[in-house]
């Protein structure tokens, strides 16, 4: 992942970890796999930006974390959006897609002609 694309996503994975969760409980491992092919291999989440994200977000009551056995019959804790995550997600996705949409017409904009 080059640089840009790392501080990017600093800024949205809270917000990609919640959209994962919105469809379905899963483990960490499971979140960085969904977020791997959800952005066509362009976001590798290492378990040292993946865990810390999760507590933020488990502290700020936008999940909530269980225990449950893994695809392999092993322990693993599960992650799940909260009633308040569902919300937050709801808000900053709007959030989000306006300010993609005021940077791509910034983009699309042409130098005015020389006078």
């Amino acid at each position: 992942m080059s640089a840009t694309n790392a501080n990017l996503l600093r800024g949205t994975l809270e917000l990609v970890i919640l959209k994962s969760l919105s469809l379905g409980a899963r483990h960490g491992y499971g979140i960085s796999e969904w977020i791997e092919a959800a952005t066509g291999g362009e976001f590798l989440i290492e378990e040292g930006t993946l865990y810390p994200a999760l507590h933020r977000l488990e502290k700020r009551g936008l999940v909530a974390a269980l225990w449950g056995l893994s695809e392999k019959n092993r322990k693993a804790k599960y992650y799940e959006l909260t009633p308040i995550g569902t919300k937050e997600l709801a808000k900053e996705t709007r959030s989000w897609q306006k300010h993609a949409e005021a940077v791509a017409r910034a983009l699309g904009q042409q130098a005015p002609a020389s006078q």
